[in-house]
């Protein structure tokens, strides 16, 4: 199997040759780390084997994509060959190498840093080894099976990171002169700051958002920075197998129902993940909504869902006619999209990238641009 060849175009397409980063990209071999995974089917997530079809396994580790691992609590690893689909959100993956690399580039890592990563399955691990040496590495997961499966394939390669299994929202080993995470957080665990040695630096991206928050820790035990230029997006952290939906409840009782508030909006319809910035604005102003969708035909339906009962569905027939919008509970989520809506309008843009950052020693952040400001906690 030459996926060395793979692996040498996979850097091509992702650094220069000049760059530090191209040597762990043409050398490490991602198909160990990816045996198995999802892909999103019609209906459902269905199964992919590497070994039945090495070369779709070659296409899909080498290419710079995402692979999910896991849906809900089902690993691909783990998925009985039968049962090749899956419904449910993806809880794991590998990373796009260009998305790893740039968390990495934020992170402004030097020889002789020594780094705190998340596993996952331990690609961007190897990656991070093959740039500083294991010694300078460690690798945690909330999930123990993603750890021993990530250090043995990581062994199997000649790579020893110290690994461990552990809540990165709670305490985490060691110290460390940088911190990257490749899930997302809010607030920012207070136990970061305490691990960072003086002058280190956090990277990570704020949850229900596309941003990439840069800190360096300051002599008060907080830290200082900026959001990043560019846009990206990981799971949440999770405490168990899967995510909690604490709004299904809600999506059955209004999937059809009419709204307290009938009204007709003055933009397309718009499913909010699909924009960054009116997502990551979004998620500032009311954190928690979960935004789901339909197409049935040319009819595109969009709803918006809050653990406090709130919710939205907005429908159009086409991609230019305004959709009527149903609303109920106790804040009107359509309402807060339209202002954010009207702001991107008249302003051309929102302040979120670029913005100052401040997090106090506790976790609490604080966002400014301008006469605008955003408090994370």
């Amino acid at each position: 199997m030459d996926w060395q060849t793979h692996a040498r175009r996979l850097a091509a397409d992702v650094v220069r040759p000049e760059s530090r980063w191209y040597g762990p990209l043409a050398v490490t071999p991602r198909h160990v780390f990816v045996p198995r995974w999802w892909e999103h089917g019609a209906q459902a997530w269905e199964l992919r084997d590497g070994v039945a079809d090495t070369e779709a396994w070659m296409r899909a580790a080498y290419a710079n994509r995402t692979l999910v691992t896991r849906i809900g609590p089902v690993h691909a690893d783990r998925a009985e060959p039968g049962a090749a689909l899956a419904v449910g959100s993806p809880t794991s993956s590998s990373t796009l190498p260009g998305l790893v690399v740039t968390m990495y580039r934020h992170a402004v890592i030097a020889d002789d840093s020594h780094v705190l990563v998340t596993t996952g399955t331990g690609y961007g691990t190897a990656l991070l080894c093959r740039r500083l040496g294991d010694e300078r590495v460690t690798s945690v997961d909330v999930d123990p099976y993603l750890v021993t499966t990530a250090a043995g394939r990581l062994d199997s390669i000649g790579l020893h990171p110290h690994t461990a299994a552990c809540d990165i929202t709670a305490d985490v080993p060691g110290e460390y002169d940088r911190i990257v995470s490749t899930v997302s957080v809010r607030p920012v665990p207070a136990s970061w700051l305490a691990a960072l040695r003086p002058g280190g630096r956090l990277v990570t991206t704020l949850a229900g958002t596309g941003l990439i928050v840069t800190a360096d820790k300051t002599g008060d035990g907080g830290a200082t920075g900026r959001i990043a230029p560019d846009p990206a997006g990981f799971m949440r952290t999770r405490h168990g197998d899967d995510y909690d939906r604490h709004t299904d409840e809600l999506w059955e009782k209004v999937r059809q129902a009419d709204g307290e508030s009938i009204t007709t909006s003055r933009y397309p319809l718009l499913y909010v993940p699909d924009s960054w910035e009116v997502m990551s604005m979004l998620e500032l102003t009311v954190p928690g909504i979960d935004h789901r969708s339909v197409t049935d035909g040319d009819t595109r339906t969009v709803w918006m869902l809050h653990p406090d009962g709130s919710w939205a569905r907005a429908s159009a027939a086409g991609f230019l006619d305004a959709p009527t919008v149903h609303q109920g509970g106790p804040r009107r989520l359509w309402d807060d999209l339209e202002r954010i809506r009207h702001r991107l309008n008249r302003e051309g843009g929102l302040p979120l990238y670029g913005a100052r950052v401040r997090i106090e020693p506790d976790g609490t952040l604080t966002l400014a641009r301008g006469s605008w400001t955003a408090r994370v906690a």
